[in-house]
Parts: structure tokens; sequence; C-alpha cells
């Protein structure tokens, strides 16, 4: 038994043939207007999986490098300032050794006096230091100054808390504690760091009441040696000398450890930009054309529609006269 190929069955398969291949042209025309090889879920519902997954990966690692940007800044701003105050308190310890020698008049003394008092100004302002509109140095308080210079009516150590509550009030910066909270960034999937350092650990915790004489708070040493200074006792400019080392020390490990978490930061940095470039390539894969593929493949199937009309001429007869011919 043969079967029978009607006319419109050749119509039908020879119309079906041509609308798959403007199809697969029109695919080819949005890979090359828009160089992905994904333009709609039904291109490749796999690939596209994996593409997404790879978008989400990328974002979140440009997020950890914008943050390890603010992070580098934070912490290099940090660093400059405290080497500003570690150059003051070396000229504090120059004046000192020259106020404790015991030979120099009390002009001299109150000339030096005069600019320990600049000097102590100029720490305050270092402790008051702004990056971006934020306080450095008061932990997660960053809109509020840490130190205020006042003079002093009673010896408490205050938050800047209690300075905002009652601003008249009359304290020294060697008085205040700063804030302890930790500015953290997360660097990386398993990584948080912290990136400030607090007023406390840097100039001194606040001065006890009682215990003025066995501080290093920077503020109450700077203090104690304008009123030694004021006096002309230079048997206590010298004693202090000590406590003026021992807080330079512990400024230079603070500033050590500002330099050891921009080193990490470093490495962090290099991982996460060889991430970056990994995340882009398999993405890339995933989702990207070949242009030249593309385009030779789209010239293919242009000169096979064309073909499929000059045939599809030939087999649908426009009318029966042609038919009997």
């Amino acid at each position: 038994m043969s079967l029978r190929v009607t006319q419109s069955m050749m119509n039908a398969r020879l119309l079906s043939n041509i609308t798959g291949n403007m199809n697969r042209m029109n695919t080819l025309q949005d890979q090359l207007s828009s160089g992905k090889r994904i333009n709609k879920p039904s291109d490749d519902p796999v690939g596209l999986t994996f593409a997404m997954r790879y978008r989400s990966e990328l974002q979140a690692n440009e997020q950890y490098e914008r943050n390890v940007d603010a992070a580098t800044s934070l912490l290099e701003y940090t660093d400059t300032t405290m080497g500003e105050a570690v150059d003051v308190l070396h000229r504090v310890r120059e004046l000192m050794v020259s106020g404790a020698n015991g030979t120099l008049p009390q002009d001299a003394l109150n000339s030096i006096s005069t600019e320990l008092k600049q000097l102590h100004s100029q720490l305050v302002e270092i402790g008051n230091s702004q990056f971006n509109g934020k306080f450095m140095y008061n932990g997660e308080q960053t809109q509020t100054a840490p130190y205020l210079k006042r003079t002093i009516d009673e010896a408490a150590a205050v938050t800047p808390a209690q300075l905002a509550a009652d601003p008249t009030a009359n304290y020294l910066a060697q008085n205040v504690t700063s804030d302890t909270g930790q500015i953290k960034y997360e660097l990386s999937p398993s990584m948080v760091m912290a990136v400030n350092v607090t007023g406390n650990e840097f100039f001194g915790n606040a001065v006890v009441p009682g215990n003025e004489a066995s501080s290093d708070n920077v503020f109450n040493i700077l203090s104690q040696a304008i009123n030694a200074m004021d006096a002309g006792d230079s048997d206590a400019v010298s004693e202090l000398i000590g406590k003026v080392d021992s807080r330079m020390s512990t400024m230079l490990e603070k500033r050590s450890e500002v330099g050891a978490r921009m080193n990490r930061i470093e490495l962090i940095t290099a991982r996460l930009q060889d991430n970056n470039i990994n995340l882009q390539t398999v993405q890339s894969k995933a989702e990207d054309a070949d242009m030249a593929q593309v385009i030779t493949n789209l010239k293919m199937e242009e000169n096979v529609y064309q073909a499929s009309l000059s045939a599809g001429a030939q087999i649908i007869r426009p009318s029966l006269v042609d038919f009997l011919r």
C-alpha cells in the first residue's frame, strides 16, 4: 500500500521548515545583538541556573571588594592620625626632658608649659579626627566627638553620652571614656574584621578619681606635666617621662596592629581580585555567546532560508495551469 503525499502536506511541511529556520535566525540575531548566549529561560534552562548563580556570587564578591576599599581607606587614615599623635608625643618628651634637668629658670619652664598646652590641644584635635564626617576614635558613636577640652571642676570618668546630655559641664579630655564598640566590615564569606581603634585603646583609659598619679592617659600626662612646669617641679616632670614612654609604646603597638590589619587586607584584596576574574570567566562561559560561531551560524541559516524560499516557490504552485504544465 503506497502512501500518497498531497500538495497540502508538502506545503505544510515546507512552511514548518521555513518557520523553524526563521526562529533559529531570530535566536541567532538576539545573540548577536546582546552578546549573550542565553536571552530567555527557554534558550538553556540549565545554563541559566548556573549563570544566575555565578552572577550572584560575582555581585557578592564585588560587595566584598567595596568593603575592602572602605576598610583600607579608614585604616590608612587611622594610621596617618596615629603617626601625627606619636610625633606630638615625641615633641612632648623632648620638652619634658628639657624641663626635667632642674637648671632652667621659671620663665623657660613657663614657655615649655605654653607649648605643652598647644600640644595638648593638638592631641585633642587628633582624638576628634573625622573620616567621611564620622569621628574615628569613638567606637560606634561616630556622630559624637569623643574628646572635649574643658576645665575640670570634678574628677569623674564621663561618657560622650553624658557630655551630650550636659554640654555645660566641665570636663577634661582625660576624664572622658570613649565608646568601646567595634566597627566591623565583612571582607569575605568567612572573615569579619574590626577596622577601628578606640580612644581608650590609643590615648588611654579615662582617669579614675584618685588614680591620676598612676594613669598613663596621654591627656592626663600632659595635664600633670603642665602643672609641674608651672610649679617649677622638675622632679615631677622627670617622673612623668616614664609614663610618656609607656604611653608611646602602647601607641606604637596599636599602630603596628593597624599596619598588620592593612597587610592582611592586601592579601584579601588579591584573593578577591582572583575570585572576580574566575567568576567573570565562568559566567562568560555560561552565558556569553561565541560571536564568531554566532555569525557563522547566522550566515548559514540565512543561506538555508533563501534556499528554502527558492525551493518552496517551485513546490507551491500558484495556479492549476502551472500544476498541469
